[in-house]
């Protein structure tokens, strides 16, 4: 008969061992226990292009949130306009309905007092046959009316129903809209949090090194970009619509102002913000998002591109900016940043479009000169306070120079 083998007092001593710490992380505070997460590497001690991929991630989704809010708070505030629009028709139905029902209790109670008495009582008190047969037509004509009145009335309790059952669907849809929206809201400031979170764990000097490991990286972007040719031929000659220039124009006004998301100026901007707000100056309304920019307005390729068209970048166009010439844009690029001008190939471009399609080229076009610092590094940081601005023209940063050898990558969507 076998003999069950009894536990060793190694396997025992671990036994309770583990028990005990068992017990003592249970009985630890919350903050104690969250400590024991998965171990993160320091800052210093992960690769500085990892870190900057990272960023980089952290305020692209930002910006996919950023849009995706400004979409829901349009949908939203179109809904909340057709709420109004119903409310008001409902309004004056009930109105209309009101007077229809106070016009056939007056006609009722005319029809009862000329109308009530017997005809033949009628004759034998001395009313002429004429006036008889005359209030007789009258009498037929005021029925007449009734129907008529009648009829309204019944087509408008009708609509009266119809538009109270409209009413209240698009309240619904409205306060649903609403709802999404401010979901759209949290999740832009949950992507800034990390963004925030990331930056309280670097040194100043950490961020100083990204800044500049993002610069040569853009750099490099744009050389490879131009010396691709995928401009075309003499991209710097090419000149705006009449409406394009006044576009850029307005762009250039606004270089150093803020970025904020989910804004469209007179202070701040956001990327769809800033363009959609310069077609609107230029005379030319345009969608406020860059998704819609990209899926409704006319795609042109980029070899035919011309200051004025729009730039739309990452895949799910997310991104957009202004092309101003020569291989630059100008941008209102993420939150932390301001209105700058920027090479094109900052970002994975997607393609361009072109709000006034058809408009001919003015001729005789001088571009404008960019203003000092408008063409400084993009700041690394939550929030950022907005450079002075300077009217002072200065010579051309090593970007620009680049953009005018030639750069950056495939004109094909990336």
């Amino acid at each position: 008969m076998s003999v069950a083998r009894q536990p060793s007092s190694w396997f025992r001593s671990a036994v309770v061992c583990g028990a005990l710490l068992a017990a003592a992380a249970l009985s630890l505070p919350a903050a104690q226990q969250a400590s024991a997460q998965p171990y993160d590497p320091p800052a210093d001690q992960v690769p500085l292009s990892t870190l900057l991929t990272q960023l980089q991630t952290y305020y692209q989704q930002t910006e996919t949130a950023t849009e995706a809010y400004n979409q829901a708070k349009e949908t939203a505030d179109q809904k909340r306009t057709a709420a109004r629009k119903v409310d008001k028709q409902l309004a004056d139905q009930k109105a209309a309905v009101a007077a229809s029902r106070a016009q056939l209790g007056l006609m009722a109670t005319q029809m009862y007092r000329n109308g009530g008495v017997s005809p033949y009582l009628s004759l034998l008190s001395g009313q002429s046959p004429q006036d008889f047969f005359g209030q007789r037509h009258v009498l037929g004509q005021m029925a007449q009316q009734q129907r008529s009145v009648l009829g309204r009335l019944t087509s408008g309790e009708a609509r009266l129903k119809t538009l109270n059952t409209q009413a209240q669907k698009a309240l619904d849809t409205a306060e649903q809209a609403q709802t999404v929206a401010g979901a759209k809201q949290k999740d832009v400031q949950k992507h800034l949090k990390q963004v925030e979170g990331m930056l309280s764990g670097l040194t100043g000097v950490q961020i100083a090194e990204l800044q500049k490991l993002e610069q040569a990286d853009t750099d490099q972007a744009q050389q490879r970009f131009m010396d691709s040719k995928a401009l075309g031929g003499d991209p710097a000659l090419r000149a705006p619509s009449k409406a394009g220039d006044r576009a850029i124009g307005y762009a250039f006004d606004q270089l150093g102002k803020p970025y904020v998301w989910g804004a469209q100026g007179p202070d701040s901007f956001d990327c769809s913000g800033l363009t959609s707000q310069a077609w609107a100056h230029a005379g030319t309304t345009i969608p406020r998002t860059s998704q819609q920019q990209w899926a409704q307005l006319p795609h042109v390729p980029l070899e035919l591109l011309r200051p004025g068209d729009l730039v739309i970048y990452f895949k799910g166009a997310t991104h957009v900016a202004l092309y101003i010439g020569d291989g630059l844009v100008i941008q209102a690029p993420r939150p932390g940043s301001y209105v700058k001008v920027s090479p094109i190939a900052a970002n994975p471009i997607l393609g361009a479009v072109r709000p006034d399609l058809g408009e001919q080229p003015i001729s005789d076009y001088t571009p404008r000169s960019i203003p000092k610092n408008a063409e400084q590094p993009l700041p690394i940081a939550a929030e950022t306070k907005a450079p002075a601005k300077s009217t002072k023209t200065a010579k051309p940063t090593k970007s620009t120079k680049s953009t005018k050898s030639g750069t950056k990558g495939k004109a094909e969507d990336e």
